[in-house]
């Protein structure tokens, strides 16, 4: 990366589905992308508990003793339904608290294979990012070719006009995690001139 300034990230929230899916590819991956982060001392933050490829990032942060911190909705820890969270964690009252602590709280996101819960995650930091509500990088962990139905549909928004090419940049995709990080440290936004007038109260997201 010589001759890009790299920016510093210190903490990742990891969106990825609480069920580890069809493919092995898909938690060899998991594991690999929380080695990656020990390796890079770079922290957790995660959606807390420990099913499908959710548990199998924190555990692998874990091993390398970084630091993971799980966000999770008090609902959720009844009767122990998603499990113990691999590390610390912060109980909310909302799906939404969680997610704008996850943004106040991150550096940077990384979306795993998942399904809509992760989608939504994913699309709201989008969103936001957009709105100027953040300036922090995103990205895609394309596994086995995983989301390339997703990047489809937003280069296709692009061509009929619905996304702007600015707005694009936003997300980022790489099929390796050491890219993928690569990327998100050489990341520079680029918001839109007009909403970037807008001015948010730290409520407003």
């Amino acid at each position: 990366m010589e001759g890009v300034l790299v920016r510093k990230i210190k903490k990742i929230c990891v969106f990825c589905g609480a069920n580890s899916g069809k493919d092995v590819a898909f938690v060899n991956a998991a594991f690999h992308l929380g080695k990656v982060l020990g390796k890079r001392k770079i922290d957790l933050v995660y959606g807390g508990g420990k099913l499908g490829l959710m548990g199998c990032v924190s555990t692998a942060v874990a091993q390398h003793e970084r630091q993971v911190l799980g966000i999770i909705p008090s609902a959720f820890t009844i009767n122990n339904l998603v499990g113990e969270t691999c590390g610390k964690e912060i109980k909310v009252a909302t799906m939404q608290e969680r997610l704008v602590m996850m943004m106040e709280l991150s550096d940077a996101f990384i979306a795993l294979p998942g399904g809509f819960g992760t989608l939504e995650e994913l699309f709201q930091m989008i969103s936001w990012a957009q709105l100027n509500i953040h300036n922090k990088p995103i990205g895609v962990l394309n596994i086995n070719g995983f989301f390339n139905g997703l990047l489809s549909f937003v280069d296709h928004a692009v061509k009929q006009e619905f996304i702007t090419p600015r707005a694009r940049k936003i997300l980022i995709f790489a099929t390796t995690a050491d890219e993928l990080v690569d990327k998100l440290q050489a990341f520079r936004f680029e918001p839109d001139p007009a909403l970037s007038k807008l001015k948010w109260s730290p409520s407003s997201s």
